[in-house]
């Protein structure tokens, strides 16, 4: 396929995005199949843009002068891949293209672009001004730009069978380097337009276990809860298993750490991950037997990955955040004080807490652990700065919430993805 039949095609995904609310991927999957002759090439181009134009959705609308599927995909053309339009009308009339540019489209993409308001600058939606404003303030618009940038692929070395060098070495082809704020954390840049898609875990490494995908701000959120060898240890939100296989090998396959999520179809995929990484001190509790959490000397350290928006990860996820509503944050509020108050009574006197959450919303993070504190008078923070030199050596990692207990890492002032994390002691 040409550019122009690529184009084309980013319009009919949006389209089926657009109108009938549907996640990006699965809407980008069943294009591929009702269109067997694009190839992988095609399919990352088309995938590339889609993702562009919803990263990009309220900045490209202002620029194209229509939220139309078309407007949005020729404003990210030009607003982020830069095309002119001149460079845009040609494309437009070739075969297979999206057909030829109209006098008020030129005009509109033509037009400078000032004085935008901050949600479409930022691209994110207008209802979280308020919210993001808490956090950021007169930064909101470089926050959330930085949110809106594609992400890089972040690896973990599996220390229980490689060095990080190792990783870096078999993965020298694509460019991997080693991450700044985790000394276990490999990078590789995301690919350009027209770059081939990157399977790391199709690679031999990965196979072997010496490496799992998370991102750098997850992977410093689990060394920061100070798991030790020898420690019992509760993953209360184990998901899928990427946070627990790195707090399993900072234990060192020593103590016991008990995987355990609510939700059995998100849990699924740890067994597989837990044969390839070697680990041996794991059990996996059932989704339907919560009771079997209880030990009656409580738990070393609880871990809560909380159940959150997930505005943290827009970066790759770029459709979930035009999918979000007041609503479904409140549900996720009231899930987090849930799992924070099945947590508090599982850790032992003088055990620690960590809840963490990929989000930069403050009513999910520093203000829930206010409030938290305020119902359990019997846990105090540990400030994340007492646990960074020991993990990183690094003295200078600022939190992008001002403060000096909790940490707040994001995509413009950490390169990573937007995370919370807060580290808790029970008193004695």
């Amino acid at each position: 396929m040409k550019l122009a039949g690529r184009i084309a095609a980013a319009i009919e995904v949006i389209t089926e995005i657009k109108e009938r609310n549907r996640p990006a991927s699965e809407a980008l999957r069943d294009w591929g199949k009702a269109h067997r002759f694009a190839g992988s090439g095609d399919r990352h181009v088309i995938g590339t843009i889609v993702y562009d134009t919803l990263r990009h959705r309220n900045s490209s609308a202002a620029r194209a002068g229509a939220d139309t599927p078309r407007a949005l995909v020729l404003g990210t053309l030009a607003n982020v891949q830069k095309l002119s339009t001149t460079e845009l009308a040609a494309l437009c009339t070739e075969q297979f293209g999206p057909g030829p540019l109209t006098a008020a489209e030129q005009k509109a993409l033509d037009t400078p672009q000032a004085d935008l308001p901050p949600h479409i600058a930022g691209d994110y939606p207008e209802w979280l001004t308020p919210e993001l404003t808490k956090i950021f303030g007169g930064d909101i618009v470089p926050q959330m730009q930085a949110l809106s940038e594609r992400a890089p692929i972040d690896l973990r070395t599996n220390t229980l069978k490689a060095k990080r060098d190792d990783v870096l070495s078999a993965l020298a082809k694509f460019g991997a380097e080693p991450t700044t704020l985790s000394p276990l954390g490999i990078r590789i840049a995301p690919p350009g337009v027209d770059a081939k898609s990157i399977n790391v875990e199709a690679e031999p490494a990965h196979g072997l276990g010496k490496f799992e995908v998370q991102d750098e701000a997850s992977q410093l959120a689990a060394q920061l809860t100070g798991a030790k060898p020898g420690e019992t240890v509760l993953d209360l939100c184990a998901g899928a298993g990427g946070k627990t296989l790195a707090l399993v090998a900072l234990m060192q396959n020593q103590g016991k750490l008990i995987a355990y999520d609510r939700d059995k179809h998100r849990l699924r995929p740890i067994f597989e991950r837990i044969n390839r990484s070697g680990a041996t001190n794991i059990d996996v509790v059932p989704y339907d037997e919560p009771q079997k959490l209880r030990r009656s000397e409580g738990y070393d350290l609880v871990v809560v990955d909380a159940p959150c928006t997930g505005s943290g990860t827009w970066r790759r996820k770029p459709d979930a955040k035009w999918r979000l509503s007041e609503k479904q944050l409140n549900i996720r509020l009231k899930e987090q004080v849930d799992v924070l108050e099945q947590a508090q009574d599982l850790v032992r006197p003088g055990g620690r807490l960590a809840y963490f959450t990929c989000s930069v919303l403050p009513a999910e993070n520093d203000v829930q652990i206010a409030a938290f504190l305020k119902r359990h008078k019997r846990f105090e923070i540990i400030p994340y700065t007492e646990q960074l030199k020991t993990v990183t050596g690094a003295l200078s990692t600022k939190s992008a919430n001002g403060s000096t207990e909790t940490l707040q890492l994001t995509p413009h002032d950490h390169n990573t993805d937007g995370f919370f994390v807060c580290l808790m002691r029970r008193k004695a």
